[in-house]
């Protein structure tokens, strides 16, 4: 039973920002991880391989045939373009966020979307459903991914650092 999600997005590549994102959810005892999309890199993909099980999307910027081969090649759970799953007994779907019919459907259907997308940290309701934005580890003025727990499905932001987005 998942009672704590590990949520990261928009890593475009980056490798270093993820790897750092991926310890401090690891150090916060997750029990699974899941990124949002625009992953943009099979390395950043590799950073997610191992404990606790990883669930990806992938965003506008991903090329979905490539890196899905190589995430089924790790081990990773593909859901594109809407992923779900049970937290502490609460409905989350989660997608990247750039395809409107993909929200729409996941709003007033499930306690819990996770999108990205926007590389902007989010936490607002809409029809009934708890809609969160994780923060982006590319393009931000914060490097930030999050934690979702328990059946309150309480957020926790982790700053993770910032490096030059070169």
């Amino acid at each position: 039973m998942i009672a704590r999600l590990g949520v990261l997005s928009d890593t475009h590549g980056r490798v270093a920002s993820c790897r750092r994102a991926v310890a401090a959810l690891r150090a916060a005892d997750v029990d699974a991880l899941v990124h949002l999309g625009d992953v943009d890199s099979e390395g950043v993909l590799e950073e997610l391989v191992g404990e606790p099980p990883a669930h990806v999307v992938f965003g506008n910027c991903d090329d979905e045939r490539r890196l899905g081969r190589h995430a089924d090649r790790l081990g990773i759970h593909v859901a594109h373009p809407v992923g779900e799953l049970r937290l502490a007994g609460r409905r989350v779907a989660f997608t990247h966020g750039h395809l409107s019919d993909a929200v729409r459907t996941a709003i007033g259907r499930h306690d819990l979307l996770l999108v990205g997308h926007s590389h902007r940290l989010g936490d607002e309701r809409r029809d009934g459903t708890r809609v969160v934005n994780p923060g982006a580890l590319f393009r931000a003025a914060r490097y930030t991914c999050c934690v979702v727990e328990g059946p309150d499905l309480r957020v926790s932001w982790i700053d993770v650092g910032r490096e030059p987005d070169g």
